[in-house]
């Protein structure tokens, strides 16, 4: 593998990129602790837990993102991170407030159907149930 000063990532979300570009250092959390990458560390793939993820530009900008659960995979100069929530903040302060708010929105919904996918799935055990029965 060569040497080189950058590498590109990706950021992805289940509907949409949150972030594709030229970085030159990357720092996330991990099932076993945080850890940072440069353009050349070794190829691996990670679990990422909830935690902040910073990524460093070419030209020395920081861009912070929350973000929930996820993988990372490094290959070559390339990594590529899928979560399952995300979102960017401008600094460490403001990405709480934004985490909270979105993150919290997030789960009432999934909480609101899940429960309607229970009731269906209730509905169709009983309507099964019914067609077991023998007929008069």
């Amino acid at each position: 593998m060569s040497t080189a000063a950058e590498m590109t990532a990706s950021l992805r979300l289940p509907t949409r990129n949150l972030y594709q570009g030229r970085v030159c250092k990357l720092y996330a959390v991990a099932e076993n602790g945080a850890f940072g990458m440069l353009p050349n560390h070794t190829d691996f793939i990670t679990a990422l837990v909830p935690s902040v993820l910073i990524l460093t530009k070419v030209d020395g900008g920081e861009l912070i993102f929350g973000i929930d659960e996820g993988i990372l995979v490094k290959k070559g100069h390339r990594v590529d991170v899928a979560v399952r929530r995300g979102v960017r903040g401008d600094d460490l302060a403001s990405i709480r407030g934004t985490v909270y708010r979105d993150f919290i929105a997030m789960d009432e919904d999934e909480r609101v159907a899940r429960s309607a996918l229970s009731r269906l799935e209730a509905g169709m055990v009983r309507r099964f149930a019914e067609l077991r029965r023998p007929m008069p």
